[in-house]
């Protein structure tokens, strides 16, 4: 009988179990969606832009091209193509008063929450997540993207800014409108700290980047799943979450704001087959992704901006609430190659 695999992550501190005793295939994980319809009451939807706070971003069409503006008092911009909305029930706030930024972080156990929270509608039609909007509309969302992040990373009590998504009820989407969520805290959340400090020590050891000698690494393994011109997609050595993958830009870059035209582009073509290809494999799984980047300019030399996609196709229980380390029941070496035989069939 062969054992399980023990593996430890690329940067961070944590264990995972691939359990090939217990090895599933990702189509076992596949089952019948129950997504909530469509409703009137929607209020992310073209027509019920009054139901929302004032946006701090639309993208209005204007001769050919894409007009930004921003939503004033009572008035509503219509016939938008992206907006931006503050959280209605954010974890994070903008300071009241000047003062209130000196209480960010009393201690260590005590500070105010203060940072922002928005969320970013991705298109004025209800059901155009990535897997099914147009690579211009995925351009325009990877666009925002970075129009929010440069406007928020200027506030002087902002030290990190994460952009996430929550795809699917289980997932923690309560509106199953195609959205994205941006946070920005004021101070860097350990994970994403872990992995800068584990990053500046490679970089400090070895004289390069970390990831950027993953990708060389990965693209030579059977954990790799795609490539193009600007972007590579692998699944993790030691991945948490059955059928998980990383986006890494082949460029270095400590966050996606310099991106240029041809690489937001080709971020915006291997978004879409990626996450089509994962929605045929597994019947349209929930899933969470999100951006891991530096704000900060002393990480420009050893930090390198990814996004990591984390599909919820398992619950943690006891062990790994306990413990801190992980049971994957999908190597990644299956998961790789599943989704890449998926989006050749997608090229065909």
């Amino acid at each position: 009988m062969p054992y399980n695999e023990l593996r430890k992550d690329y940067l961070l501190d944590r264990w995972v179990v691939i359990a090939t005793e217990r090895a599933r295939r990702p189509v076992d994980f596949a089952k019948q969606k129950n997504e909530p319809a469509k409703t009137s009451n929607c209020p992310l939807c073209a027509g019920n832009e009054h139901m929302t706070p004032p946006a701090v971003l639309v993208y209005l069409p204007s001769n050919g091209g894409i007009r930004k503006d921003k939503d004033e008092g009572d008035f509503r911009h219509k016939n938008w193509i992206i907006r931006c909305i503050p959280n209605l029930y954010p974890a994070f706030t903008p300071p009241k008063e000047p003062a209130d930024t000196e209480h960010i972080m009393e201690s260590d156990s005590f500070g105010y929450a203060i940072g922002h929270h928005e969320v970013l509608v991705e298109s004025p039609n209800h059901t155009d997540h990535p897997a099914n909007a147009s690579l211009p509309q995925l351009v325009h969302l990877i666009n925002a993207y970075k129009d929010r992040l440069s406007e928020l990373s200027t506030k002087p009590y902002v030290k990190y800014l994460q952009v996430f998504r929550n795809h699917g009820l289980e997932a923690g989407a309560s509106l199953s409108h195609a959205h994205s969520q941006i946070i920005a805290t004021p101070f860097i959340p350990k994970t994403v700290n872990d992995e800068m400090v584990a990053s500046k020590t490679y970089w400090n050891n070895h004289k390069s980047c970390v990831f950027c000698d993953l990708i060389k690494q990965e693209t030579q393994t059977p954990r790799f799943i795609a490539a193009n011109e600007h972007f590579t997609v692998f699944a993790p050595y030691a991945s948490v979450y059955p059928m998980g993958f990383w986006v890494v830009p082949k460029r270095h870059s400590p966050s996606f704001l310099d991106l240029t035209e041809s690489e937001t582009q080709a971020f915006a073509e291997i978004l879409k087959i990626t996450l089509t290809g994962l929605k045929d494999l597994v019947n349209d799984p929930p899933y969470n992704y999100g951006f891991h980047l530096a704000i900060n300019k002393d990480a420009q030399e050893y930090y390198h901006w990814h996004l990591e996609v984390y599909p919820k196709l398992s619950i943690w229980a006891g062990f790994e609430k306990s413990t801190g380390m992980y049971i994957n029941t999908v190597p990644p070496e299956t998961a790789a190659a599943e989704l890449k035989k998926t989006i050749q069939t997608l090229k065909t």
